[in-house]
C-alpha cells in the first residue's frame, strides 16, 4: 500500500488570495484577543462597583444571629 505524498506547495493557494486569507486570520485573532481583554476589564469594573455598593460583610451579618425578642403573650 502506497501513501501518496502531498507537498505544502500543492496545498497552498497561489498569490495574493493566500496573503489576504492570512491577514484576515490575523485580524480575527486580534479581535478575539481584544474582546477577551475588554470583557475581563468590564467584569473587574462591575465587581469593584458592586463591592463598593454593598456594606462590608461584618456589618451585613451583625444582625443575622440575634435571638427573637421575648414575647409577653407566651
Amino acid at each position: 500500500m502506497r501513501i501518496p505524498t502531498v507537498y505544502a506547495s500543492e496545498l497552498a493557494a497561489d498569490g495574493s488570495p493566500a496573503l489576504l486569507l492570512i491577514l484576515v486570520g490575523v485580524v480575527i485573532a486580534l479581535l478575539l484577543i481584544v474582546a477577551v481583554w475588554w470583557g475581563a476589564r468590564r467584569t473587574a469594573r462591575r465587581r469593584a462597583s458592586a463591592a463598593v455598593a454593598q456594606p462590608p460583610a461584618a456589618e451585613a451579618k451583625r444582625d443575622s444571629w440575634r435571638t427573637p425578642e421575648d414575647r409577653p403573650d407566651r
